[in-house]
Protein backbone atom coordinates (compact mmCIF):
# COMPACT_ATOMS: atom_id res chain seq x y z
CA UNK A 1 0.00 0.00 0.00
CA UNK A 2 1.96 3.29 -1.24
CA UNK A 3 1.29 6.42 0.91
CA UNK A 4 -1.77 8.37 0.82
CA UNK A 5 -1.04 11.71 -0.64
CA UNK A 6 -3.77 14.37 -1.14
CA UNK A 7 -4.97 14.65 -4.79
CA UNK A 8 -3.93 11.22 -5.57
CA UNK A 9 -6.34 8.57 -5.46
CA UNK A 10 -6.54 6.98 -2.10
CA UNK A 11 -8.61 4.27 -0.40
CA UNK A 12 -12.42 5.71 -0.42
CA UNK A 13 -11.88 8.55 -2.89
CA UNK A 14 -10.34 8.89 -6.43
CA UNK A 15 -10.12 12.31 -5.67
CA UNK A 16 -7.88 11.72 -2.92
CA UNK A 17 -9.62 14.72 -0.97
CA UNK A 18 -7.22 16.07 1.74
CA UNK A 19 -9.45 14.09 4.32
CA UNK A 20 -9.98 11.15 3.05
CA UNK A 21 -6.12 10.65 2.51
CA UNK A 22 -5.90 11.98 6.36
CA UNK A 23 -7.91 8.53 7.07
CA UNK A 24 -6.34 6.50 5.28
CA UNK A 25 -3.26 6.75 6.91
CA UNK A 26 -4.85 7.16 10.25
CA UNK A 27 -6.87 3.78 9.43
CA UNK A 28 -3.60 1.66 8.71
CA UNK A 29 -2.39 -0.10 11.73
CA UNK A 30 -0.93 1.31 14.42
CA UNK A 31 -0.72 4.75 12.99
CA UNK A 32 -3.22 6.01 15.22
CA UNK A 33 -1.89 4.10 18.10
CA UNK A 34 1.70 5.52 17.53
CA UNK A 35 0.67 9.17 17.10
CA UNK A 36 -1.45 8.81 20.52
CA UNK A 37 1.39 7.50 22.24
CA UNK A 38 3.82 10.05 20.85
CA UNK A 39 1.87 12.56 22.25
CA UNK A 40 2.93 12.25 25.42
CA UNK A 41 6.76 12.50 24.31
CA UNK A 42 9.66 11.16 22.37
CA UNK A 43 10.11 7.15 22.17
CA UNK A 44 12.09 4.87 20.96
CA UNK A 45 11.62 2.37 18.50
CA UNK A 46 11.47 -0.28 21.05
CA UNK A 47 9.14 1.41 23.53
CA UNK A 48 6.71 2.03 20.74
CA UNK A 49 7.22 -2.01 19.63
CA UNK A 50 5.96 -2.52 23.28
CA UNK A 51 3.56 0.19 23.84
CA UNK A 52 2.09 -1.71 20.45
CA UNK A 53 2.11 -5.17 21.36
CA UNK A 54 1.66 -7.21 18.98
CA UNK A 55 3.26 -5.49 15.79
CA UNK A 56 6.50 -6.82 14.10
CA UNK A 57 9.10 -4.99 13.82
CA UNK A 58 8.39 -4.70 9.77
CA UNK A 59 4.76 -2.74 10.17
CA UNK A 60 6.24 -0.67 12.85
CA UNK A 61 8.99 0.59 10.27
CA UNK A 62 6.61 1.06 7.73
CA UNK A 63 4.33 3.05 10.20
CA UNK A 64 7.22 4.99 11.16
CA UNK A 65 8.19 6.00 7.31
CA UNK A 66 4.82 6.81 6.49
CA UNK A 67 4.12 8.86 9.50
CA UNK A 68 7.29 10.63 8.99
CA UNK A 69 7.32 10.95 5.16
CA UNK A 70 3.59 12.51 6.04
CA UNK A 71 4.90 15.03 8.40
CA UNK A 72 3.37 13.75 11.48
CA UNK A 73 6.29 12.55 12.94
CA UNK A 74 10.30 12.99 13.30
CA UNK A 75 13.04 11.05 14.30
CA UNK A 76 14.68 13.14 17.41
CA UNK A 77 17.76 12.73 19.43
CA UNK A 78 15.29 11.11 21.76
CA UNK A 79 13.55 9.30 19.32
CA UNK A 80 10.65 9.64 17.28
CA UNK A 81 8.45 12.53 18.17
CA UNK A 82 5.34 14.29 16.78
CA UNK A 83 6.01 17.32 14.91
CA UNK A 84 3.74 20.19 15.54
CA UNK A 85 1.39 18.95 12.48
CA UNK A 86 1.47 15.64 14.25
CA UNK A 87 0.54 17.36 17.85
CA UNK A 88 -2.04 19.60 16.17
CA UNK A 89 -3.69 16.42 14.52
CA UNK A 90 -3.60 14.79 18.35
CA UNK A 91 -5.53 17.55 19.38
CA UNK A 92 -7.99 17.41 16.90
CA UNK A 93 -8.77 14.35 17.22
CA UNK A 94 -8.26 13.77 21.32
CA UNK A 95 -12.29 14.50 22.14
CA UNK A 96 -13.00 11.69 19.55
CA UNK A 97 -11.58 9.59 22.61
CA UNK A 98 -14.16 10.98 25.19
CA UNK A 99 -17.07 10.77 23.10
CA UNK A 100 -15.61 7.16 21.96
CA UNK A 101 -15.93 6.24 25.85
CA UNK A 102 -19.36 7.59 26.06
CA UNK A 103 -20.63 5.76 22.34
CA UNK A 104 -18.82 2.13 23.85
CA UNK A 105 -21.32 2.12 26.81
CA UNK A 106 -24.40 1.32 23.85
CA UNK A 107 -22.62 -1.73 23.98
CA UNK A 108 -22.98 -3.07 27.41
Amino acid sequence: MSLPIPGKPVRGSKSGAPIMALLDLLGRSWAMGIVWHLYNGPSTFRKLQEYCESISPTTLNKRLKELKDSYLIERTVEGYALTEHGKELFELIEPLGAWAKIWAKNFK
